[in-house]
């Protein structure tokens, strides 16, 4: 029996396959001529973001610089981590600090030390294995709990604001308005509203297409630098990122400065120097904070709009997600007694509890 036919077809069902797995599309020009099947196939190669890894330029591409860098960042990183989590500590076991202020300020602790582990980990792998290397699910991964943390970030100095404005403004009722059930559901929605929003980001950013060994100027997948080095068209993400930072930012600052225009008219209107000195300096810390949040956060839009300079951009990003994290324990201990004294009985209270045991 003739085997042409049954070959001919085995040889087209072949080439018909696509892989979707990779993003590939098969090309298929087929010819016949005398009885033999010539082909030729091609790729459309625009969507690699299933089989090429991104690269992540870092901070500086001197290898005499590498261990500096490494060893500076190790450091800030652990002190992140250890200063914070001296303030959830000491926030969770001194029933003193069950207070809204101090449950907001152990929620912000834990926002920071999430937020600093999201970019600097991969940061330091780099280095020490001398790669730039991230697979796309990592850098989308990243770009979404960078989101997350950055926007609760904000949130959580809003709703502090608030907790300062209803302290100073409503004294009567502040107990009545802040109760541990309003307090617990204002993080509570503030969650829910990052992860949805963040989501959405990274949704529209899998439609995106990346070339080959892409390249981003960076330390990290900032959603901003990912959408220059795309070989797609990003109007819709464009537009979902300024959306995303009016939510973010723009909206936060805006009740952040409403409350403290509050708490200035009233103080405004004590006439006991000390009453006002007391109340205004419930406030010193969390304004300090806010500075340089926003103080950094806004030197990163201006470094990127007035300058293309990828180095500054990187530095100025160093400021907010390695920097003001690290120092907020600092700002909110040093400046309070009440905190410098339970992170004091911190030890014993580890004592106790490690012989109880």
């Amino acid at each position: 029996m003739d085997q042409r036919p049954r070959v001919f077809m085995k040889t087209v069902a072949d080439l018909l396959r696509i892989n979707w797995g990779q993003g590939k599309a098969l090309v298929i020009t087929q010819r016949q001529n005398g009885g033999v099947l010539e082909n030729s196939q091609g790729y459309d190669c625009t969507n690699h973001t299933g089989e090429s890894p991104l690269l992540l330029l870092g901070l500086s591409d001197d290898p005499q610089l590498q261990p500096m860098l490494f060893g500076i960042f190790l450091s800030m990183y652990l002190i992140t981590v250890l200063g914070n989590l001296l303030i959830i500590l000491a926030v969770n076991s001194d029933p003193h600090f069950h207070t809204p202020m101090y449950f907001f300020l152990s929620n912000l602790s834990f926002v920071d030390v999430c937020f600093t582990t999201t970019t600097i980990p991969k940061m330091l792998v780099n280095i020490q294995t001398q790669r730039k290397d991230i697979s796309y699910p990592e850098c989308l991964t990243q770009v979404y709990f960078f989101l997350v943390f950055a926007g609760m970030d904000n949130f959580l100095l809003t709703v502090m604001a608030y907790d300062r404005f209803v302290a100073i403004c409503h004294p009567l009722n502040y107990p009545l308005i802040m109760n541990p059930h309003f307090c617990g559901l204002l993080v509570l929605v503030s969650w829910l509203l990052i992860f949805c929003i963040s989501l959405i980001h990274v949704l529209l950013m899998r439609k995106l297409t990346f070339s080959p060994g892409t390249t981003i100027p960076h330390y990290f997948c900032e959603l901003a630098q990912v959408l220059q080095v795309v070989s797609s068209d990003t109007l819709i993400n464009d537009i979902s990122m300024y959306v995303a930072t009016v939510l973010f930012c723009v909206f936060p600052a805006l009740g952040i400065f409403f409350s403290y225009r509050q708490i200035l008219s009233s103080l405004m209107k004590i006439s006991n120097t000390a009453s006002k000195h007391k109340a205004f300096s419930t406030c010193g810390s969390h304004l300090c904070v806010v500075s340089l949040f926003y103080g950094t956060g806004l030197g990163v839009y201006l470094s990127s709009a007035v300058s293309s300079s990828a180095h500054r951009s990187k530095m100025a990003s160093v400021m907010y997600t390695v920097v003001t994290p690290m120092l907020n324990p600092f700002m909110y201990s040093l400046r309070n007694q009440d905190m410098m004294g339970a992170l004091g009985r911190l030890p014993g209270r580890v004592v106790s509890c490690l012989d109880g045991l």
